[in-house]
């Protein structure tokens, strides 16, 4: 490693770090998890822990509840150790849960958690009621939980191949916003430095992520605009997504991921909010700030979290209740 990522890295609670690494030393059979509808961060980090530990003799898969889907635009990715949740080994010396620490979050892996013989979280967001026993290997601060990740795997020196490389990369690019959101610092920027040099190749990463998607998305994103509301006094900016639209054009939810970035650049705007219809008077929401307001708090009162530039939550009720809420929590 190079002498300026070690230079540049902060702090961090060596006593977590040596524990979670012993943890994981001492286990031979790994499964490694994320939250329902994993993201960029959530599958890379899982995948990146799993390829690690199998190319240290461990016995090791990665899986998450159902829907058990992988968005298209991560078929980049070494999804071998990848099973569905009823493929896991019953007995299992360590869970490893990543980019969240809230057991709601994990739908049907749940269980797996609960019989693991140990557990250890390896997160970026703030703790929340209810979060999972086990050793917390959490940073805040982080702008990603495969930057957290990355260090688990300095610490237990496992090399980087070019898989857990790319998978890392995806983590940390797709969760700071391609390097745009305040927690890309200095670390992060050494840290994929020394990605790249294991191997990574960011153009097929940026293809693959940001510059292919069907047609069909083309026709929702000109819905979603249209539809589009500003409340100039509380500076946001809003739109919904339906199943309707979804099913009309014969697309799948996660080949609409992204959406929440086009109707963020109204500069009108201080936060964004995207409502996708998830089922009957059920919503999924993304929130964005551009720094002057914590989406986190608002998420949290939803039930949901994030950070303070960009969270999420799953809401009942009607469209206009749901926005009516953020907007009485706006300033």
């Amino acid at each position: 490693m190079t002498k300026a990522l070690d230079e540049a890295a902060p702090l961090h609670e060596a006593a977590a770090l040596r524990e979670a690494a012993d943890a994981v030393r001492s286990a031979d059979t790994i499964v490694t998890m994320g939250h329902v509808g994993p993201d960029g961060d959530s599958l890379g980090s899982m995948l990146a822990i799993a390829a690690g530990a199998s190319n240290a003799g461990k016995e090791a898969y990665a899986t998450f509840g159902e829907p058990f889907v992988v968005g298209k635009q991560y078929r980049y990715l070494d999804t071998s150790f990848l099973v569905r949740p009823g493929e896991v080994p019953d007995e299992i010396d360590l869970a490893v849960v990543v980019d969240t620490s809230v057991p709601s979050r994990l739908g049907s892996v749940l269980p797996i958690v609960e019989r693991a013989g140990r557990v250890l979280v390896v997160d970026h967001h703030l703790a929340q009621d209810g979060e999972l026993d086990g050793i917390q290997l959490v940073d805040t601060t982080a702008g990603a939980a495969a930057q957290v990740v990355f260090r688990l795997l300095r610490e237990l020196e496992w090399p980087l191949t070019p898989e857990i490389a790319t998978a890392l990369y995806t983590g940390i690019v797709t969760d700071t916003g391609r390097f745009q959101y305040s927690a890309t610092t200095s670390e992060i920027h050494h840290i994929t430095a020394a990605l790249i040099d294991a191997g990574v190749e960011p153009q097929l990463v940026s293809r693959h992520v940001y510059e292919e998607s069907p047609f069909a998305f083309l026709h929702v994103a000109g819905v979603v605009m249209n539809r589009a509301e500003l409340d100039p006094a509380k500076r946001l900016v809003w739109s919904v997504l339906t199943r309707r639209d979804l099913a009309k054009e014969k697309l799948r939810y996660e080949d609409a991921d992204g959406l929440i970035d086009l109707i963020r650049i109204a500069e009108e705007s201080d936060v964004a909010c995207l409502l996708r219809e998830i089922g009957d008077d059920a919503y999924k929401g993304s929130l964005r700030s551009r720094g002057r307001v914590d989406v986190a708090a608002i998420a949290t009162a939803f039930g949901g979290g994030g950070h303070h530039n960009a969270a999420g939550f799953v809401a009942k009720g009607d469209v206009g209740s749901i926005i009516g809420s953020i907007r009485d929590a706006l300033p």
